[in-house]
């Protein structure tokens, strides 16, 4: 059963009860909330994935409950919980599936070493795949959301995991955050993209999440060879265009992006170095989403 086949008074009672297991392979994710808005997120964005039952075993265990007290009246509040446990500072009620996604992201950050995992998107294309580990700021995920509506197959946004054992790369298909003027962006380049209502005046200004397209979501068990890593870089009037990054400067920086290189100790050093080694390694500068995706593709079609 997938999420897209719950009714949604079904799905409000499953998430009120903590009975929701959502399967984000490799992981799967116990929800819980009272938070009207998570139910409507959660339906619009993973309807194609996959539904387990109440007695399955869960990876995480995640909560956003509604304060109590005037807050619940007044202004509403909502607050993140892992385990049972408060992990972040109460946020408005409207930004409660953020905190969802925000939860996962750092639970999968923190708790599932099995994998090394890279802050950085990953995209596929012909069988090998795209590394894009990238600081805030960079256009990362404007970029990413814009090639998942051009031939690209959306793995992941925010968080990349590397297999030490088979050397693929692989992510959760999960939701690309956009904020401020990227809504807009991806609305007139991607018009077929399914984003939630914008949640304005938070901290990052305002958000939006974009639903993986269903070709993605259908492939979310696929792992890929990884091609090339690109560290992308908006700037105003720039020209698309690629430059060689040396591989040993191209270590440095994705070591900087990984959550849990050090846990790994040597072969989570000799992982990385071996994923750099495998790749083609380029700085990516650009400035419109038509010109990035051109010379994206470029790369693409260019023998291994």
């Amino acid at each position: 059963m997938k999420v897209r086949d719950l009714a949604p008074g079904d799905l409000r009672r499953r998430l009120a009860r903590g009975e929701l297991i959502l399967q984000v392979p490799p992981f799967v994710a116990r929800l819980r909330s009272d938070v009207g808005r998570v139910a409507e997120d959660l339906a619009l964005l993973y309807g194609d994935f996959e539904l387990g039952t109440p007695q399955d075993f869960a990876d995480f265990h995640l909560e956003v409950r509604r304060e109590g007290g005037l807050r619940r009246w007044i202004k509403p509040m909502a607050r993140f919980l892992a385990d049972g446990e408060p992990a972040f500072t109460p946020l408005p009620a409207e930004q409660g599936f953020h905190m969802v996604e925000w939860g996962l992201n750092w639970a999968v950050s923190t708790m599932a070493h099995p994998y090394l995992s890279y802050h950085a998107a990953a995209l596929e294309r012909g069988g090998r795949a795209l590394v894009m580990p990238a600081p805030p700021g960079s256009g990362k995920s404007t970029l990413t959301a814009a090639l998942a509506h051009r031939g690209w197959r959306l793995m992941s946004d925010e968080i990349t995991l590397y297999d030490l054992g088979s050397g693929q790369v692989s992510g959760m298909g999960r939701p690309v955050n956009l904020k401020n003027v990227s809504v807009e962006l991806i609305r007139q380049f991607a018009p077929q993209a399914v984003l939630t209502r914008p949640v304005p005046d938070t901290a990052k200004g305002t958000l939006a999440l974009m639903k993986a397209p269903s070709d993605s979501a259908a492939r979310i068990m696929e792992p890929a060879p990884p091609a090339w890593i690109v560290m992308p870089r908006y700037t105003p009037g720039a020209t698309a265009s690629l430059t060689d990054i040396p591989k040993a400067r191209m270590l440095l920086l994705l070591a900087e992006q990984a959550f849990n290189y050090d846990l790994h100790g040597r072969s989570g050093f000799e992982a990385t170095a071996d994923l750099v080694d495998r790749c083609l390694c380029l700085e990516f500068e650009y400035s419109t989403l038509e010109d990035a995706v051109a010379c994206l593709e470029q790369l693409a079609v260019e023998p291994a």
